[in-house]
């Protein structure tokens, strides 16, 4: 059983010499769009989008549970455009498991993004039943949130991006949403048996038959850039979204941030989260993924250490279980079964796995260094990270210094310095300066 602290005995000692770190900040494209709201009208004053809202039908407007850049403000405009155009818009959420796969907590998520009834101006209906729209040849049945199923007009807000787990032409966006998020826990489990690697042709796949039996009308694909800003909105039509899609994804692979070093020896992850990546921290950035998830991307990591939960995932910990050590803090708020919601959903069970823990920051630091092989402690290359979304202000340890030196994307921010530690063992904020 694990109490408030584990004792243990380990071979030789945790009192290891660590490099000295030091601040560096790193530049992106910064590409932003300043004015949400005039994107939204300007994409409203299409006809092949103003004739698909008629005056009386109701309008299912699904969001996520990714913290969309300005998700709130988007759906608010959204809402009053319809309204605008005499439709008679809903919010439902369309999430798949998420919100520990209850209508609730689903509701719940929604509201923290700021999407209420009183700001979005229009009612928020969560349930958790679903409608069968069809079954393809193989059998696999394609589910429906059921107020979205029975409503006039389908819409659909998502950022589009990279998938922390396959790739394609369509990865994470209105597709992914419309055919997972929108099928609640059963359509997402559904489709989760057939694993990631099929996701190429079967998202698709089953997108076009939902457009084809239920009245989706378009599709809001939102692009960040590396600072989480959007930088371009683009209402899609259904009859353009499967051909304009991969066109918003090429541009959000451009613009995502990244670790700009080929080889880590140790990666700190200051917190995960739902709200960071639908994987708790994101593969794109740290290298990593699941077991049996074929995974070229750099940089290669020996040992990730994360040390803390984002208040927004409300102790949904999925991904823990890629990282090598993690802190006691982190264990202790772990909500077991939103973790675990999530995580079966998605049948790789290794995301929801815990790793070593260890009872101070410190010692989980420490202990990621001492495990490394081939390299010495003070020899160890160390990038510490706020969480897979904010790259642009990291640390370093001095051995990575001659690279940042060399990069034009990359600026020394401060002179290396011991690594710190509260009297609770806990990491000092990161320096920017």
């Amino acid at each position: 059983m694990i109490g408030d602290r584990i004792e243990f005995e380990i071979g030789g000692t945790l009192d290891i010499p660590l490099p000295k770190m030091l601040p560096v900040a790193v530049s992106f494209d910064s590409a932003v769009l300043e004015d949400i709201e005039g994107a939204i009208a300007e994409q409203f004053t299409r006809p092949e989008i103003r004739e698909k809202i008629k005056p009386g039908h109701s309008i299912a407007i699904g969001c996520g549970s990714r913290g969309v850049a300005g998700i709130a403000q988007i759906a608010k405009a959204v809402v009053a455009h319809i309204n605008a155009l005499g439709g008679k818009p809903f919010i439902f959420p369309a999430m798949a498991s998420h919100g520990a796969a209850t209508a609730e907590g689903q509701k719940q998520v929604l509201e923290r993004y700021g999407i209420t009834e009183d700001h979005v101006g229009c009612p928020l209906r969560a349930t958790m039943e679903v409608a069968t729209v069809d079954t393809l040849e193989d059998g696999t049945r394609i589910f429906v949130d059921r107020y979205a199923a029975a409503a006039d007009g389908i819409v659909l807000i998502n950022r589009v991006k990279p998938h922390t787990n396959f790739r394609a032409p369509i990865e994470s966006g209105i597709v992914k949403m419309m055919t997972i998020g929108m099928g609640k826990i059963e359509g997402a489990t559904e489709i989760h048996f057939h694993g990631f690697e099929a996701f190429e042709t079967l998202l698709p796949r089953m997108a076009r038959v939902i457009m084809q039996k239920l009245p989706f009308l378009f599709g809001v694909g939102v692009v960040e850039n590396a600072y989480e800003r959007p930088a371009q909105v683009q209402v899609m039509a259904a009859e353009n979204l499967l051909a304009q899609e991969p066109k918003l994804l090429s541009r959000a692979r451009e613009l995502m941030p990244r670790l700009l070093f080929d080889d880590i020896d140790v990666l700190i992850i200051d917190e995960i989260g739902k709200d960071v990546s639908g994987s708790g921290f994101d593969p794109n950035v740290t290298g990593r993924n699941n077991r049996f998830i074929p995974w070229e991307d750099s940089p290669k990591v020996q040992k990730i250490v994360v040390m803390d939960l984002t208040e927004k995932t409300h102790g949904n910990a999925i991904g823990i279980g890629l990282a090598d050590v993690t802190t006691m803090k982190l264990y202790k708020k772990m909500d077991v079964p939103s973790t675990y919601a999530n995580t079966i959903t998605a049948t790789y069970l290794d995301g929801g796995f815990i790793p070593v823990i260890m009872n101070t920051e410190e010692e989980a630091i420490r202990l990621a260094v001492k495990t490394l092989r081939r390299v010495r402690p003070a020899d160890a290359r160390i990038v510490r990270i706020k969480n897979t979304l904010e790259l642009n202000h990291i640390e370093v340890s001095e051995p990575l210094l001659p690279l940042v030196e060399m990069s034009s994307q990359m600026k020394k921010m401060g002179q290396p310095a011991d690594v710190a530690f509260d009297a609770q063992g806990n990491l000092k904020p990161m320096r920017k300066g």
